[in-house]
């Protein structure tokens, strides 16, 4: 029941909460608190991280983060439409000059003139892709090995 109502609640458009503001993203976070304790039978006074791992949740944040990086890893394999893949360019294919960063898949960082242009899919995505391990980044990877590997990589955050 609480998949159904709850986080399937939280993981629906969830991408566009990367980047608001602390506070909202913490009311988000509260919700999947509450949903965790309710599952397990934890008490509210109780740390809530165990749980959310024990459940293999990632908190809110890192789930925003997760549902970025797997769909620029999926533009990238040509999985999305072409509006998404337009917005995922690697540094090899801009064809400007040779740069060092090109051997370790990094993609072109767009410019954007306020707060609110950070947050489109074409700034957040080269930026939170740029962030992750040059492992989990690697082009051989398929697409489930990437998933294990990247929420490895979140829940060490």
């Amino acid at each position: 029941m609480v998949q159904a109502f709850i986080t399937s609640r939280l993981d629906c458009c969830n991408a566009l909460y990367y980047g608001i503001y602390d506070e909202l993203m913490r009311r988000v976070q509260l919700q999947q608190n509450a949903a965790a304790r309710l599952i397990t039978g934890t008490r509210r006074c109780d740390h809530i991280s165990p749980v959310l791992r024990q459940l293999h949740w990632l908190p809110v944040r890192q789930c925003v983060n997760y549902k970025i990086a797997t769909l620029v890893h999926r533009s990238l394999s040509g999985h999305v439409p072409s509006y998404l893949a337009d917005d995922c360019r690697l540094v090899t294919d801009a064809g400007v000059r040779r740069l060092r960063s090109a051997d370790i898949r990094t993609l072109v960082v767009g410019r954007t003139q306020s707060s609110f242009g950070d947050r489109t899919f074409a700034a957040a995505a080269p930026r939170l892709w740029n962030s992750l391990l040059s492992d989990v980044r690697q082009p051989d990877l398929s697409y489930g090995r990437f998933r294990r590997s990247l929420k490895t990589f979140l829940f060490g955050q």
